[in-house]
């Protein structure tokens, strides 16, 4: 008695007719271009056979993206037979590139179709890999991207088909009496597995999740880092998934409900990818799934149909970033490393969405912690692919840079300030060598230098507003500058006790560059990334001799009398205690009934000495009020 597998397969031999490779092989004109299908669904068989038979092969182009499996066409040992054509650098061709056996070329991968359809790279013949036939259709299974382009372009098609690959809905199917020969291959679909999450993957991932609102369009590259990412976002909602590669951990995502795509424009209801890559979870996983549609990467990396989804967030990598912030991405130096892929798709399609996050992720280091990944310039050699134009958000362990609209100080400071701190005194002098930043900018310290996160909270101050508190960063400069301006000349008098006409450079740098443990500022700040506005401040400066530390605030005139000095001062003093700093010392105008009541709040001992108007205030943190 037959099996249903056995019947499945006969019925879908019956649809079409195998040949060995070596009769498929015969019908190819010497001399012409080779496509090999993509991924993980890059056709080994066939591949294997061109090692084999490599006698049927004189002077070809061979032309792939990213593949997964042996490349025996980029080998040096087939130089006279082929030359391989990278339009990505996989790492089972990149020896090749380096050793000059083999060619790269940089393309944006949404522009490959067209180069394909267009006959700028015209193709003799298209191998691939297929799914079993259903209906004289036939699915590209896991790698549409640009192989149904590829197909649909090439003189001639030979189809690896493969019991075992997935069959996908969407974009994704050719007609199989497109396809010359079949040949027969039944193997397991080759498994990329993640590597493990390291603390400082798990960092960056905790930071990019800051970035993703409920109700976000997702798309993630290759790598620990986007994985790291996507295992960062387990308690968000209704997030939506717009991807060229889809990993598993999007399955996990799915799986677990936070992505529902019920608020996508388009596609809604559906994950959309242009390939799969990961394990054999994930191809069964997509395996005859209507909610998960693929599409060729001319459509899924067209930044105007990215640019048409609402809070899409692009979550891609780099090799490095400079100062003024270009990002490297494909190269180390001058040693070709990938490809531009579709990060600079994503990048300016996210950029073009409604509430959307262009994102670059890196480590801040290499060459375990001995090479800053942000430089003062590119290293020689090492190409541009994402523009400091087009960038938008930096992340690395360390924290968020938002550089875009900013100045080539501003970039230069906040990327000095998610640099590693090991290596951020040296950016500040190459910075003042290079005049991008004050030539006076004071060093960062380097006694307590980890920005610490967990002080950051929100609250609703009384009028229903969300502020957050956070420690000062270095990069906060300008604006501190803008809240002295926007403060009226009482609340400036109130402050310096002079109606003061300026706040310059150096007095607003000191207020910004502190130790967060001796010396500390607390900001309260309105909007998000790209607009954020700070509109109180509170910092204190420990006085070694004494053990005491002075405390001073100021809060927008608009967001007085609503909560902020209180919360700023309380938390304040909540960090100098843990710190081990015994209280606080301050100067109060004797008229300044806000501020005195402010200071009051936070219990404790206090003493008072008026003189000419002005109150000196001492509190102990850990002694009771004397009556």
């Amino acid at each position: 008695m037959k099996s249903c597998v056995e019947e499945n397969t006969q019925a879908w031999m019956r649809e079409i007719k195998c040949v060995s490779v070596v009769e498929a092989f015969r019908h190819i004109v010497r001399g012409t271009r080779i496509f090999i299908g993509s991924g993980a669904a890059a056709p080994l068989t066939l591949i294997e056979a061109m090692d084999t038979h490599s006698e049927y092969f004189v002077d070809h182009e061979v032309v792939s993206i990213l593949t997964e499996g042996p490349a025996p066409y980029a080998t040096e040992k087939h130089a006279l037979r082929f030359r391989y054509n990278a339009l990505f650098i996989g790492g089972n061709v990149r020896g090749s590139v380096e050793a000059g056996h083999a060619d790269y070329t940089p393309i944006f991968l949404s522009e490959i179709p067209r180069m394909f359809k267009e006959g700028q790279m015209p193709l003799g013949v298209a191998m691939i890999q297929v799914a079993p036939p259903r209906d004289g259709m036939c699915s590209l299974g896991v790698s549409v991207d640009v192989v149904k382009a590829a197909a649909e372009s090439a003189d001639m098609i030979i189809a690896e088909v493969n019991p075992q690959m997935p069959f996908t809905v969407g974009d994704s199917c050719i007609p199989a009496n497109d396809i010359d020969y079949f040949i027969l291959g039944d193997h397991a679909i080759p498994e990329l597995r993640a590597r493990p999450i390291t603390p400082e993957n798990k960092r960056i991932g905790k930071n990019i999740a800051k970035l993703v609102d409920d109700g976000s369009t997702i798309q993630a590259g290759i790598g620990a880092i986007p994985d790291a990412a996507l295992s960062m976002l387990k308690d968000k909602k209704d997030l939506g998934v717009h991807t060229e590669m889809m990993s598993d951990g999007f399955v996990d995502l799915i799986e677990q409900g936070v992505v529902t795509n019920r608020f996508k424009k388009k596609h809604k209801g559906k994950s959309v990818t242009s390939f799969m890559l990961g394990t054999k979870r994930l191809y069964d996983f997509v395996r005859d799934r209507d909610d998960i549609e693929c599409y060729p990467c001319d459509y899924t990396n067209d930044p105007y149909v990215i640019g048409q989804i609402d809070k899409m967030v692009a979550i891609n990598t780099a090799v490095e970033v400079d100062l003024t912030g270009q990002v490297c991405s494909d190269s180390i130096g001058a040693r070709f490393y990938s490809g531009i892929g579709g990060q600079v798709d994503f990048i300016r399609g996210a950029a073009r969405s409604k509430g959307g996050k262009p994102i670059i992720a890196l480590p801040s280091t290499a060459k375990n912690g001995t090479v800053s990944r942000i430089k003062p310039r590119l290293q020689r050699g090492g190409g541009v692919v994402t523009t400091r134009g087009d960038v938008h958000y930096v992340v690395t362990e360390w924290g968020i840079a938002s550089l875009h609209g900013k100045t080539v100080r501003e970039r230069a400071m906040a990327l000095i300030e998610i640099a590693h701190p090991k290596f951020r005194p040296w950016l500040l002098a190459e910075a003042k060598q290079h005049k991008y930043v004050y030539a006076d900018q004071a060093d960062p310290p380097i006694t307590m230098p980890i920005y610490p996160q967990d002080l950051e909270f929100y609250f609703k101050d009384r009028n229903g507003v969300d502020i957050l508190i956070r420690p000062v960063r270095i990069s906060d400069e300008d604006q501190m500058h803008d809240l002295f301006y926007s403060m009226s000349d009482e609340s400036l008098y109130q402050r310096f006790f002079a109606y003061t006409k300026s706040v310059p450079h150096a007095s607003l740098q000191n207020l910004c560059v502190v130790d967060y443990h001796k010396s500390m500022a607390l900001v309260a700040s309105v909007g998000d990334m790209d607009s954020e506005r700070i509109i109180g401040m509170a910092r204190y400066v420990h006085d070694k001799d004494t053990g005491f530390a002075e405390a001073e605030f100021a809060v927008a005139d608009e967001y007085q009398n609503r909560g902020t000095g209180t919360t700023l001062i309380l938390k304040l003093a909540e960090v100098a205690k843990s710190n081990g700093i015994k209280g606080f010392i301050a100067d109060v105008l004797s008229n300044n009934a806000q501020m005195l009541h402010l200071f009051g709040k936070l219990g404790g001992r206090h003493e008072s000495l008026c003189n000419q108007g002005i109150y000196s205030l001492k509190i102990w943190f850990d002694e009771e009020a004397t009556t």
